[in-house]
């Protein structure tokens, strides 16, 4: 089963991404691309699952129930 996490992704001045989510306490993930950091994050999500569940903890709310039937999504474009 899949869920969707709703990321907030922040351009560093350093040039590095990081990328944090209301949905899921605890998850920080950094990265030199912003694919990268995306990809980053989702290891991140199920490590956080696993650990969740080895401690007997309740997985975060939007880690549980059914997944929405629609997903509004904002994708960064560049524009030069």
């Amino acid at each position: 089963m899949e869920k969707i996490v709703n990321l907030q992704i922040e351009h560093l001045p350093e040039g590095q991404y990081l990328a944090t989510s209301e949905d899921v306490p605890g998850l920080v993930a950094q990265g030199r691309t912003m694919a990268e950091t995306i990809e980053i994050a989702r290891d991140v999500v199920s490590k956080l699952i696993e650990s969740f569940r080895a401690h007997g903890d309740p997985l975060p709310p939007a880690l549980e129930g059914p997944q929405p039937e629609r997903v509004k999504l904002g994708i960064p474009v560049g524009i030069d």
